[in-house]
């Protein structure tokens, strides 16, 4: 069985009045389980030359994972401070992940596309994007449905 955590800490000397000093850890589990998400599309590294909007995870044409967990990473590599990638998922923008930023969100992919994931580079000089699903499966359409 596959075993996911994620962890984040949060740390500043003066963000706040005190110190502080933020973490928090979480198993990945498949829905309604104690059983770890065992899918993932890889680990995917890309340089985008453009400043249009690209989908980075392309759905089969009625494959859904309603009902299903899963959790999507996406970092911005740039070391240059002002270059960022916008994110949206179908037609709402999510926001900017500037140089070095990143995001670890919940998602589960729908059949007509309104949940989509897009990036949108700030510059077209190029830039280093990774970004991974890590899901329990997808549910696909049969033969008989297409």
């Amino acid at each position: 069985m596959a075993t996911t955590t994620a962890t984040l800490t949060l740390t500043s000397s003066d963000l706040a009045s005190d110190a502080l000093s933020l973490s928090a850890t979480k198993t990945c589990y498949k829905a309604g389980t104690t059983i770890g998400l065992d899918q993932t599309t890889g680990l995917a590294k890309t340089y985008l030359t453009a400043v249009t909007n690209i989908d980075i995870f392309v759905p089969v044409p009625g494959a859904t994972m309603d009902g299903k967990n899963g959790k999507v990473y996406i970092a911005n590599l740039s070391t240059e401070d002002t270059e960022f990638v916008q994110i949206s998922i179908g037609d709402k923008l999510i926001g900017r992940l500037y140089a070095q930023d990143f995001m670890w969100i919940p998602w589960n992919q729908e059949a007509q596309h309104l949940s989509d994931i897009e990036l949108a580079p700030s510059v077209a000089t190029g830039m280093w994007v990774e970004f991974m699903h890590i899901h329990e499966g997808m549910v696909y359409p049969t033969a008989a449905d297409s």
